[in-house]
Parts: C-alpha cells; structure tokens; sequence
C-alpha cells in the first residue's frame, strides 16, 4: 500500500467538491498489522467540501471484509456500509472530537502543511462498523468443528493436583513454615 494514495493535501484543494474514490483490500488491513481482517474488498468514495473557511470531508465505505468465525474460525463474509462525517478545524489543540450539533467529528490539523490522512479514518470506521459477535449464519460454520463442538467433551479447570505442582508450590511451601 503506497501510504501518499490516502493523503489528502488540504491547503491546495480549490473551493467547491472534490470527489475521489478507491478501492481498499486484504493489503490495506495488512499494513496496519490487523490480523483480525482477512480479506477485504471494500470502495471508498471521499467529498471534501472547501467553502471559505469551512471544510468537511465526508466518506462513505461499502463492501465487505471477511473475518475468522467466532464459532468455527473459518472465514465469514461481514457487509460493511459505513460513514464517516468530519470536519477539518486548522490551528491549536490536537486530535478529534465529535460535534453533536452537526453530527460530524472535528479534526484538529495544523494549518501549515495540513495533509488528511484518509488511511487511519478509513481503518477505524471500518474496524467500528464489524459486529462484536461475528459468526456464520445458522448451519454455515465447519462441519468438522461443530462435530467438536456439539459433542459436549467437558471444560474443567485446573485440578488440586495441578494447583500444588504449580510453579509457585514452593512459594506456598515457605509461608507454611
């Protein structure tokens, strides 16, 4: 992933719209050394709007990425259709914050040299958007797995016996004595 494809040089966008769009996929994720997204193929369509001294950049990401199973870990496809609002306030203070009246997020950049950097925007909308409980649909997961699964084999904790040949016994040795 070439990290200037997602740069969005503020200071020299004309007044008005501009529009951008690009595809992002399983080489963007891996960038961010995010195991969890195994593959992706995802369209980002990015609007900046400059109007004085305004300046909003909405972006909308659709597509799907696909992820380990929370049941079986084979991978499952996840529908992503997310949006991000922002709007680009220059000068001191740093980092963002959301602004309930507009319902966009403002990002605080320096106002020399202010370059958007879509990739991170783009990595945590989509990160944010997945379920938390990420499995396939009914009769979907591995067979071989549910077989495991279903067949009850029993879950149990460490035994006594475990406890006192644990690494720490001897510690417990000389408090006893």
């Amino acid at each position: 992933m070439n990290k200037y494809e997602f740069l969005i040089p503020l200071n020299g966008l004309p007044a008005g719209k501009t529009v951008t769009g690009r595809s992002v996929g399983k080489e963007f994720f891996e960038s961010f050394e995010n195991a969890e997204i195994i593959d992706a193929d995802l369209q980002v369509s990015t609007v900046v709007e400059k109007s004085g001294q305004y300046t909003g950049v909405d972006c909308r990401i659709s597509g799907k990425v696909s992820v380990p199973c929370d049941r079986c870990l084979d991978p499952v496809e996840i529908p992503v259709d997310t949006e991000a609002r922002l709007s680009i306030k220059f000068g001191a203070g740093e980092g963002a914050v959301d602004d309930p009246s507009s319902g966009r997020e403002i990002v605080r950049l320096p106002e020399e040299n202010a370059e958007l950097d879509m990739a991170q925007v783009i990595y945590d909308y989509v990160c944010l958007s997945l379920p938390p409980r990420r499995v396939h649909p009914e009769g979907g997961c591995n067979a071989e797995v549910m077989k495991y699964l279903e067949s009850g084999i029993p879950v149990s904790g460490p035994t006594e016996e475990d406890t006192k040949a644990g690494p720490f016994a001897v510690l417990g040795d000389l408090f006893r004595n």
